[in-house]
């Protein structure tokens, strides 16, 4: 496994506190690196420490990056176990996100579904992965 790659999923947004807020104290993702001002660009690394993936959202000074161009947009992360799954979903609710129904009603079977400042969704499934 360690020859795979790492996975940078990276997107624009013009609040980067407030993603900080939903990605750190809502799912428990750890602020794995930060930069300002880099050829006008302000960014934050989030992600689980020695997970193969992570998030990185920027910011350009005097761009407006706007919005999710859909309510399909998502994150996907699997909870197999339905303890860790409720407690994702306790963590959430209790850094004041709310639930939002899904826009493909799959995701409401097994799953909640949380929208950031940006309006991207990620969705806390309690299930394994196929």
């Amino acid at each position: 496994m360690e020859n795979l790659p790492v996975i940078r999923f990276a997107r624009p947004s013009d609040d980067l506190d407030a993603l900080i807020a939903f990605y750190r104290d809502g799912l428990g993702f750890e602020v794995l690196g930060h930069f300002e001002d880099h050829d006008g660009f302000d960014g934050v690394m989030l992600g689980l420490t020695g997970a193969p993936y992570h998030l990185e959202f920027t910011r350009r000074r005097g761009h407006a990056a706007g919005r999710a161009p859909t309510q399909d947009n998502l994150i996907v992360l699997y909870y197999p176990d339905a303890g860790d799954w409720q407690a994702a979903v306790d963590r959430m609710r209790g850094a004041g996100f709310a639930p939002v129904p899904s826009f493909n009603p799959y995701w409401d079977r097994n799953g909640r579904t949380f929208e950031d400042a940006d309006d991207y969704r990620v969705v806390l499934q309690n299930a394994r992965w196929p």
